[in-house]
């Protein structure tokens, strides 16, 4: 099954969870190391690709990083410019 996406991108919260991870101070190998204490086997890489839009965010996946990042997942799917800049 191929997964379409919008614009050649595969989720819509790349760029805010890069952010938010950013001004957390947390490196992406931080944050993965996060969620794999969470149960979810993810790695620095993965982190880079959602950051980057090229890697689908499944809802349990966006559940955990609104919980380490200490925000909503609507916070994280609202695609604006409140997303806190570095």
């Amino acid at each position: 099954m191929k997964i379409y996406g919008i614009n050649g991108n595969k989720n819509l919260i790349g760029p805010q969870i890069k952010a938010w991870r950013n001004s957390r101070r947390l490196s992406q190998a931080q944050l993965a190391a996060q969620l794999q204490l969470k149960g979810i086997m993810i790695d620095q890489k993965a982190i880079s690709r959602i950051e980057l839009g090229h890697r689908i965010v499944t809802d349990y996946e966006l559940w955990a990083i609104s919980r380490i990042l200490g925000v909503t997942a609507d916070e994280l799917l609202t695609v604006s410019d409140q997303a806190p800049t570095n």
